[in-house]
């Protein structure tokens, strides 16, 4: 941040003062959503219905779609939220207890690390971070400022809870492998030109830590998941929540090998991003070792364990274990389902959706760190495979991973690619 928008050593004192008690009186919690297009509709819809919750502020950097969620919750509400385009000087308001975060990822850590620096404590959207040197920081600044911060990975409060307690009851037996599915029928983006910014969009602040580039619509709304410097393709956009799942089920955390092949298929467009991408996990030295396999696929194609059928998608997780295997809807549909011995007999089933956000909340009020499903540092986790399998991808070899390091053994061109180069203010610091 530069000089006009620092926050200031009272600010981080602030922070240990409303670390045990919230800004607003009658426990209130005053929530600031921050992009509120497309995912930052659903948090809005999520806070508006809570008890003692106010959505108190709104920020976008689109003022066409800032004005129209402010005027959506005054007729709501009947009490008009603040309207913002600028994070930082949302973030000047003492009276915010927390904020959540909808915007591209490639804001996802700075935003997280400036709120946490404020004082607020945080909802950030998954992927948290746009590459592997931001995950850590993500976790240091939760840490160093005692914030509440929650990863957007819904399973965790939903279905997610119940089939890990059913995976280490043995329910399918010894679990050694996971597969994890994300098939979205994605129509080419087509070829969009530079063009004048839109009128009362700030772009300055939507390009934030990217590189400066000229306005085109592709390089925006949506489509930006499809380009390098915001986005980290559908296995960091969808693929986090399977990703999640299927390390979280196995029991594992970083992968000791990494190989990912696949690319853009069929379409002549934009996006630079795979359309296509096989993606190998191995865990373990010596001893049992896990093995984890994830797959985008963009087109036509077939279900498998049934899952979402008949809906042309299908996403999800697969585990195999000695005894049996299970099948894992996904985030959506909150849903499991078991196929056990050499029969495939039909197991134990449940849905349950949860709600990430409910427990974000209770959490803001009890400070009980323990007490968060999805909290950042395994969040943190998660979205690093999702960074090594990119890596490996545009790299085009395997790569072997030494969680100690946290380095790619051997591979300083891989190393290189942990941390991008940033924009001027927008810079995530070495020491949050």
């Amino acid at each position: 941040m530069n000089r006009r928008y620092f926050l200031g050593s009272a600010i981080v004192a602030g922070a240990a003062l409303r670390s045990s008690a919230l800004a607003s009186a009658n426990d209130t919690v005053r929530v600031a959503c921050v992009g509120v297009r497309d995912r930052g509709l659903d948090h809005l819809k999520a806070y508006s219905q809570m008890t003692n919750v106010e959505v108190a502020a709104i920020c976008d950097i689109d003022e066409s779609v800032l004005n129209a969620q402010v005027a959506a919750v005054e007729k709501a509400k009947g009490k008009r939220p603040a309207a913002f385009t600028d994070l930082r000087k949302l973030l000047e308001d003492k009276s915010i207890d927390a904020i959540s975060i909808a915007t591209p990822n490639h804001h996802h850590t700075l935003q997280t690390i400036w709120a946490c620096q404020a004082g607020k404590d945080v909802y950030v959207e998954k992927p948290c971070s746009h590459d592997m040197f931001e995950a850590r920081q993500i976790v240091a600044a939760a840490e160093k400022y005692n914030r509440i911060v929650a990863h957007g990975s819904q399973q965790r409060s939903g279905i997610g809870r119940e089939v890990v307690k059913q995976l280490r009851e043995g329910l399918i037996g010894d679990v050694y492998m996971a597969r994890g599915m994300c098939y979205k029928q994605r129509d080419t983006i087509g070829h969009k030109p530079e063009e004048p910014v839109p009128a009362g969009v700030h772009y300055d602040l939507w390009l934030g830590p990217a590189p400066q580039h000229a306005f085109t619509q592709n390089r925006f709304h949506y489509n930006w998941h499809w380009f390098w410097d915001y986005g980290n393709g559908d296995l960091g956009n969808q693929g986090t929540h399977q990703v999640d799942m299927a390390r979280w089920g196995l029991g594992v955390k970083y992968p000791t090998k990494v190989s990912a092949t696949g690319g853009h298929f069929m379409f002549d467009d934009d996006q630079e991003t795979p359309n296509t991408l096989s993606a190998s996990f191995e865990f373990g030295y010596g001893g049992a070792k896990k093995m984890m396999t994830f797959e985008v696929r963009h087109w036509i194609t077939n279900h498998e364990a049934g899952i979402e059928e008949p809906s042309p998608q299908n996403v999800g997780v697969i585990f195999y274990g000695s005894k049996g295997y299970m099948a894992v809807w996904s985030e959506d549909s909150g849903k499991y389902q078991t196929w056990l011995g050499r029969e495939q007999t039909s197991g134990p089933s449940g849905t349950d959706l949860g709600n990430n956000w409910a427990n974000f909340i209770d959490v803001v009020r009890s400070r009980r760190q323990a007490d968060l499903y999805a909290p950042i540092d395994e969040g943190a986790i998660s979205t690093t495979l999702v960074h090594l399998a990119n890596i490996s991808y545009r790299l085009g070899r395997t790569l072997h991973f030494d969680a100690a390091s946290y380095s790619c053994v051997g591979d300083a061109e891989a190393n290189r690619m942990f941390r991008r180069n940033y924009r001027k203010p927008f810079v995530v610091p070495d020491k949050v």
